[in-house]
């Protein structure tokens, strides 16, 4: 039986792969056929079953987030921020020149924390007290530091900062986050 070098079972099972791949890219190609009258209709939704909501732009998010580090860096604090949408997804973080490793992860949580309670993380943190349990509820950091953003007297996002010596500077460097939005 003849050996057949390496270079040649490399090239073989290339071949192999090819040949597998674009089987299957056909196979996902001739099943992708014109829909049907009834499946290019888009069901319609009655607009009573049906809800707006006012969500902030990735723009308005970058600028309070770039607003909480120019504010930490004017006290020489390397902080971490983070600015979540309404639903708690992640829109924006940006960890400062030389903020520790731990602030990336906590200031995620502390906006998670303030958007999904309309409150900041600081008046969050005394409820711990009454109900010690929140602190399980997961995604949560009931420290100081997350603050939440408001259109109409409800939430829309969260802003939350770590890495300063203290939940009282997270969260006042959070509000000027807060405060660039407002204007």
């Amino acid at each position: 039986m003849k050996k057949i070098s390496r270079r040649a079972r490399i090239a073989t099972g290339g071949v192999v792969l090819a040949a597998v791949a674009a089987g299957t890219f056909g196979a996902v190609s001739a099943s992708a056929s014109a829909p049907t009258a009834a499946q290019a209709r888009p069901a319609a939704v009655k607009s009573a079953d049906t809800i707006t909501s006012t969500h902030l732009s990735v723009e308005a998010a970058t600028d309070a987030a770039e607003a909480v580090l120019e504010a930490a860096k004017k006290e020489n604090q390397r902080v971490s921020v983070a600015v979540v949408d309404r639903n708690g997804n992640t829109l924006v973080t940006l960890r400062g020149d030389g903020a520790g490793p731990q602030s990336y992860e906590s200031a995620i949580r502390k906006a998670f924390t303030a958007v999904s309670w309309n409150a900041p993380t600081s008046e969050l943190a005394k409820r711990l007290e009454q109900t010690p349990n929140l602190k399980d509820i997961p995604g949560t950091l009931f420290l100081g530091g997350g603050a939440p953003v408001t259109a109409d007297n409800a939430p829309i996002a969260g802003i939350g900062v770590a890495g300063a010596p203290s939940g009282a500077l997270d969260e006042k460097f959070a509000q000027a986050g807060v405060a660039e939005l407002a204007g």
